[in-house]
């Protein structure tokens, strides 16, 4: 998968509501939501400009990651909840 541009990253956030709330989706084997921090801009190595999404100093998890977003990323594959067999009655009425 190629890495992410700036470019890139503003034509996929100008389809986005402007008032959604953004997290970090972190670790495919264990998915967490995340609280984003601050962006720092810097160079690589190579001097080639950088932006990098954080994560702050006190780090918020916010729980497990919603299902359908796991999923979206291919972290998870899809499941559903096995069907719920109703009991019948017991014969001596439940007591």
């Amino acid at each position: 998968m190629p890495e992410t541009t700036v470019g890139s990253l503003l034509d996929q956030l100008s389809a986005c509501d402007r008032d959604a709330f953004v997290q970090l989706a972190l670790n495919p084997d264990f998915p967490m939501a995340h609280r984003s921090g601050p962006l720092l801009a810097d160079r690589d190595e190579q001097g080639r400009p950088m932006l990098f999404l954080t994560e702050p100093e006190e780090a918020e998890q916010f729980g497990p990651l919603l299902p359908d977003v796991a999923v979206a990323l291919g972290w998870h594959a899809p499941t559903q909840a096995p069907p719920r067999w109703r009991r019948a009655a017991r014969p001596d009425g439940g007591q």
